[in-house]
């Protein structure tokens, strides 16, 4: 199975930067989306970002547009999400979600990280 360890999460005040990674268990090549996901207590989980194909094609969500770049690195192993200017409405905690080509037939298939918090102080 696909093992992702997550890091980089931490406490940040507004305005500030982080950079979250998402390490791999085996080769990028392997996965056709890598997504970022958050969930703040209380609510839904929502999909920020995602990086799909050999093309490396993202999405962001509205709400982080401008502000946050996914991106890979494929002799790491590692995905990346990259948040700036952060608003105390980033705080969540933050997942890493992949799917195979065998995954794409199926809506809620893939592999989940186990979360990294970040925290933005008001």
């Amino acid at each position: 199975q696909v093992q992702l360890v997550e890091s980089g999460g931490g406490l940040v005040q507004p305005g500030g930067s982080l950079r979250l990674s998402c390490a791999a268990s085996g080769s990028l090549y392997s996965f056709y989306t890598t997504a970022w996901y958050r969930q703040a207590p209380g609510k839904q989980r929502e999909l920020v970002a995602t990086i799909t194909g050999a093309g490396g094609g993202t999405n962001y969500a509205d709400s982080v547009k401008g502000r946050f770049t996914i991106s890979r690195d494929y002799a790491k192993n590692t995905v990346y999400l990259q948040m700036n200017s952060l608003k105390p409405e980033d705080t969540a905690v933050y997942y890493c979600h992949v799917r195979r080509p065998v995954d794409l037939a199926r809506p809620g298939s893939g592999f989940w990280g186990q979360g990294t918090r970040v925290t933005v102080s008001s």
